[in-house]
């Protein structure tokens, strides 16, 4: 006998592995102690192992029974926003830079770091 699991209905949800890599979903129902049913809007209601799904933090009010999981763009901006997102938004963008990109942001860094070592220098020796 399968029990019903509400912490889990309405939990968003990223795809780890598989076709819909790195897509938001929100879980609808469990299944069983191993799949879910998830959905979305960009995506078929399908169910899922809960080893290709990593849980986020984002909960979302919904039904069990007729669940349309239509807009989702505060869910979108929450995720965003998060921690985890922002890191996955910037992994992104770096994968797509190529070699000169690369090249000028290095550049950049290096200008950073030598404008933060005088402006340290200058208030060490202020202090001292």
């Amino acid at each position: 006998m399968v029990r019903h699991l509400p912490f889990f209905s309405g939990r968003v949800a990223l795809v780890n592995y598989g076709n819909d890599y790195g897509k938001l979903v929100v879980i609808v129902d469990v299944i069983d102690q191993n799949r879910a049913l998830v959905d979305a809007p960009d995506t078929v209601r399908s169910q899922m192992n809960f080893k290709r799904l990593s849980l986020t933090d984002i909960k979302i009010d919904i039904k069990r029974v007729n669940v349309c999981v239509g807009n989702l763009t505060d869910v979108k901006k929450k995720w965003e926003n998060s921690s985890w997102g922002r890191k996955l938004i910037v992994q992104k963008r770096r994968a797509s830079l190529n070699d000169f990109d690369r090249f000028k942001l290095m550049l950049a860094k290096i200008k950073k770091a030598g404008l933060v070592r005088q402006e340290l220098a200058k208030l060490k020796k202020q202090s001292a």
